[in-house]
């Protein structure tokens, strides 16, 4: 007789920010999937954040660090995503992943780009 094993998942919350991410030179169309107007050769920054709500912190870090625009931000999903010149969106991810860790001890990754 085989026998089955069974594997339970559990959702452990941490403060953790667990992508963060510059695309440098998006292509129009990601930013057609996204929902969001090009209106010049803007760079994407990508973030996910646990817990969900302190994306908004993020947000507000990013707004108050570089002139950027807010593409995205989901409350209950923890993704962010904010676009502007790319050293304005380099900028304000290096803010927030130094804010969020130093400030509110959350574990983040090192900014990575395309």
């Amino acid at each position: 007789m085989e026998k089955n094993e069974r594997v339970i998942q559990e959702y452990v919350p941490g403060k953790q920010i667990t992508v963060a991410h510059v695309i440098a030179k998006a292509d129009s169309e990601l930013y057609q999937k996204m929902g969001i107007v090009q209106s010049g050769n803007e760079a994407v920054g990508i973030l996910t954040i646990t817990p969900s709500e302190a994306s908004i912190i993020a947000v507000d870090i990013a707004t108050k660090a570089a002139e950027i625009e807010i593409g995205f931000v989901d409350r209950f999903s923890g993704a962010v995503v904010i676009i502007g010149d790319v050293s304005s969106v380099k900028i304000a991810l290096e803010n927030i992943l130094d804010t969020m860790a130093s400030l509110l001890d959350f574990t983040v990754v090192p900014l990575s780009s395309t």
